[in-house]
């Protein structure tokens, strides 16, 4: 395996070419991204039906070990995510990047990410896979999906951070391995911790909680019988309560939680620091 000074550089090296790569490649790449991760939400909702009678804990950990299929496609085939694409911080702390190319990197990705989430959402709905187990499935949608737009906005920046950091640490670690098994090892264990334990994904929230909200608006009296809810229960489940409650603040803490507890603390570890002895030393 690479060893911390070689892993640093490695991720120096890939947020760099990230953010050089040109425009329209990060752009595809983030549309795949997005797919990616809300593919690993759709494992997740299907490993909660009748997880129930399940404890709570093996539940959840069983949701955060399918989940984790996202991240490892992401990993493997080199698909651009906005919550890694933090890091490309370190770029331009070294100053291999301006900020416009920092800007636009993390722009463009993060629309990238929408639009690939966004069509994973379509399909889902338009293959009625909601219906599935007599609408079981997609009460879980709609359960997590309303759980996601009760949060205050404080505590969704918090859950924000806390599972960008663990993203970041999964992409980082996935750096020291050298072989397709070293890497998905690396990224599983720690977003199986942030899946299970509740913290908030800007990019996995882009698909659940708008299929919620498409299951909310337009599913018929049909679905709502067999499933045992009430549409009303879900009132709250609104696009402006999407935009406003969750996607704004988690964004601003999955990048507090990425770019600067991961990205810039390993940065400083790994070049500030070395830099500066090195500069002391000659003197």
């Amino acid at each position: 395996m690479l060893t911390p000074d070689q892993m640093a550089k490695a991720a120096e090296d890939a947020a760099f070419g990230k953010a050089t790569g040109g425009l329209l490649r990060s752009f595809l790449l983030g549309l795949t991204a997005g797919g990616y991760i809300a593919l690993g939400f759709v494992f997740f909702a299907t490993s909660q039906v009748g997880a129930g009678d399940m404890p709570y804990g093996v539940a959840k950990v069983l949701g955060g070990l399918v989940f984790s299929t996202g991240l490892a496609l992401v990993v493997l085939t080199g698909a651009e995510l906005f919550t890694s694409s933090t890091l490309t911080l370190t770029a331009r702390a070294s100053g291999r990047i301006t900020w416009r190319q920092l800007v636009n990197n993390w722009v463009v990705v993060y629309l990238a990410n929408f639009l690939g989430a966004l069509t994973i959402v379509a399909l889902i709905y338009l293959g009625r896979t909601w219906e599935n187990a007599d609408g079981a499935w997609g009460a879980v949608v709609l359960n997590t999906s309303l759980h996601k737009v009760h949060h205050t906005f404080f505590e969704a920046f918090v859950l924000g951070v806390l599972c960008n950091l663990m993203v970041c640490l999964a992409v980082w670690a996935a750096y020291s391995g050298r072989t397709t098994t070293d890497k998905l090892i690396a990224v599983t264990m720690p977003i199986a911790l942030f899946v299970a334990t509740g913290f908030e994904h800007s990019v996995a929230n882009m698909f659940m909680i708008p299929l919620g909200i498409l299951i909310k608006d337009n599913a018929g009296s049909d679905f709502w019988a067999m499933s045992g809810l009430e549409q009303s229960a879900y009132a709250d489940l609104t696009w402006s309560a999407f935009y406003i409650d969750n996607l704004l603040p988690v964004t601003l803490g999955n990048i507090v939680g990425g770019g600067v507890m991961i990205g810039v603390l390993y940065w400083t570890i790994f070049h500030f620091l070395p830099s500066r002895r090195s500069r002391v030393g000659n003197h």
